[in-house]
């Protein structure tokens, strides 16, 4: 019996999701959100506007899975990253909206940096025990 490749690929997907802690998921989070953006950009490049939009439809929903799991008040600069989340949020509407690609850059652009801090804020944490609920239904292949 043969197995559909792309069952197994989303089979390890979800188990990797699964199996992560807490940190690893913000840091696979991010990865998408900025491989969704990368692709829009791609995407908007050459004109494909549908593929663009799927991207960017994407990419939001990360971003509005990070706002509603982001505690404002657990940390001094809460109230900033949800006030950059709600920006990038409006960016990639527009972008999708007018076929804006400077708008799509300018999240990129944005959000990488944060990208590349969680990486290494991570890289200094301790190990962690891997999440057993997961409250959110994105995926992040």
């Amino acid at each position: 019996m043969t197995t559909n490749p792309y069952a197994q690929r989303s089979q390890y997907n979800q188990d990797a999701i699964l199996s992560a802690t807490p940190v690893r998921l913000l840091t696979m989070l991010y990865d998408r959100l900025l491989l969704d953006l990368g692709r829009a950009e791609a995407a908007q490049s050459a004109e494909n506007w549908s593929v663009a939009g799927e991207n960017l439809l994407h990419a939001q929903a990360i971003v509005s899975e990070l706002s509603s799991t982001l505690r404002v008040d657990a940390w001094d600069g809460g109230e900033g990253l949800m006030a950059l989340y709600t920006y990038v949020s409006t960016a990639m509407i527009s972008a999708n909206i007018h076929h804006d690609i400077e708008r799509t850059r300018e999240s990129i652009a944005l959000l990488e940096p944060l990208r590349q801090t969680w990486h290494e804020a991570a890289a200094m944490l301790p190990a962690q025990a891997p999440v057993t609920n997961i409250g959110g239904t994105l995926g992040v292949a």
